[in-house]
């Protein structure tokens, strides 16, 4: 146990009692990577998702990458590591709550009538919801690592937002309004939603460091997050994603409330006035997003036709639910029963193109909302697993952020898992998933779950703060 901060600020100990900080000699650089080492295998799944992704075939469950690939290998790593040191197994709590989704989904497997599809399926679901999460439990040990892993998010967040505005500004981006200027970063028209996400994630986790005002963070780090921040602004706008747009606005209000209420009315002042300079002032695709953000108030009155396909398939799920309640219609099962539960409004295909794709009419093969989704090929069973699992990380998130701001320490870290928890609930109820950006999605839950799960220790991290 820290026996105060008398100690921490001698010179003479502060290196052994606070590895974790960023160094300021630069002797101590190789020490800091050596201690960083053991995330190279969850950095490299990150880092892998800036490569091109190919046009892939549809379905919910993507196709794999050279990202997907590397979660394998952090898995592998990670149960080797468990297996030799037989350090830091999972908690009861940990185990029960990563491990509620397993039971839904092999349900939904044996009940599958398509053989052929339902173990990729299968795969896909306990990569993204138990095992990538589950390893990056095990990895992370403090939250140095934490930041370490979140910040690389952030670096893939700029990079893919990077591409997505020189998208806008050369007109080579995915089609939009007859218009090829829609942002979407390397993963390219058949993945829209991939660059969105990840902007949208690395926005959250830079909100969440730069509120941090513990006193284990740095002004420094609060200043490059909100630097960070601004930048990934923009990119998000551009992606012209509804759904994006609502789940970073209410994952952002969270986080600003949960920061303390005097602060949230200043920044989100700030906010609308960088909105309004952005959009109108330069002009950063104002009328197309004008066009975009009244189409979220058109949804019932006079929806387009991606909306009334969206509320179609919506229906088809629910149909699929009354059929078959507790178990679902199987694993991967959703396209061979939407046609006989859809009515003649459902177009049955989008048009994508742009970002160096040709025109193509992708068929619809799920109900772009993830709870319908589980409801419809899962039943009872499968959404209860999922969604339980997910709301026993929301409120344990929830329940340490109160206790890192009354430490003052791990703030930043505590809100940035919150604020991505909140988002991907929310996101939920308009996408699915499915494409190369998805294994995201499992890292931002091993986040996460390592908030909210991680053993509570009496020894300090090597920030030189005790644990929250």
């Amino acid at each position: 146990m820290a026996t105060g901060t008398t100690d921490l600020m001698s010179p003479a100990v502060r290196l052994p009692h606070a590895p974790g900080r960023l160094p300021h000699a630069a002797g101590r650089w190789p020490d800091a990577l050596r201690r960083s080492a053991p995330l190279l295998p969850a950095v490299a799944v990150v880092a892998l998702l800036v490569l091109p992704s190919a046009p892939a075939g549809g379905g919910s469950a993507g196709s794999g990458t050279a990202a997907d690939a590397a979660s394998a290998l952090l898995v592998l790593h990670c149960l080797v590591r468990v297996l030799r040191e037989r350090s830091r197994p999972l908690t009861r709590t940990a185990a029960l709550v990563l491990g509620l989704p397993v039971l839904g989904v092999a349900v939904a497997a044996l009940t599958s009538h398509d053989t052929v599809s339902v173990l990729p399926g299968t795969a896909r679901y306990l990569q993204i919801f138990v095992l990538v999460p589950a390893a990056l439990l095990l990895l992370i040990r403090d939250r140095w690592d934490f930041r370490v892993v979140a910040g690389s998010v952030v670096v893939l967040a700029l990079a893919q937002g990077a591409v997505g505005v020189a998208q806008y500004l050369t007109g080579t981006g995915a089609s939009y309004m007859g218009e090829q200027v829609r942002a979407v970063g390397t993963f390219g028209a058949t993945d829209v939603m991939g660059m969105a996400t990840a902007v949208s994630y690395g926005l959250v986790i830079a909100v969440g460091f730069a509120l941090g005002d513990g006193r284990d963070i740095r002004r420094a780090q609060r200043t490059v997050a909100l630097l960070c921040a601004v930048l990934l602004f923009v990119p998000l706008v551009l992606s012209f994603s509804r759904g994006a747009w609502i789940a970073t606005a209410v994952a952002l209000v969270l986080q600003l409330l949960a920061s303390g209420a005097r602060r949230a009315v200043r920044i989100a002042l700030a906010t609308g006035a960088l909105g309004v300079v952005l959009v109108c002032g330069l002009g950063v695709g104002s009328q197309m997003v004008s066009q975009r953000l009244d189409s979220i108030t058109q949804v019932a009155d006079a929806p387009d036709q991606s909306v009334t396909d969206r509320y179609t398939m919506w229906a088809a799920a629910a149909g699929m639910w009354r059929q078959e309640p507790v178990t679902g219609v199987g694993l991967k099962g959703f396209p061979a029963h939407r046609d006989s539960h859809a009515s003649l409004a459902l177009s049955a295909a989008s048009d994508t193109m742009g970002a160096g794709l040709a025109f193509q009419r992708r068929p619809l093969l799920s109900p772009h909302n993830m709870y319908l989704l589980v409801l419809s090929e899962q039943g009872l069973l499968g959404i209860i697993g999922l969604a339980g699992s997910w709301a026993a990380l929301l409120v344990l998130a929830l329940r340490r952020l109160s206790g890192a701001r009354r430490a003052r320490a791990g703030s930043d870290c505590a809100l940035a898992a919150a604020g991505l928890l909140v988002w991907q609930l929310v996101s939920f109820s308009y996408g699915d998933i499915g494409g190369p950006s998805t294994v995201l999605t499992a890292v931002m839950l091993g986040l996460a779950a390592w908030w909210a799960l991680r053993p509570v220790r009496d020894l300090p991290d090597r920030d030189g703060t005790a644990a929250a």
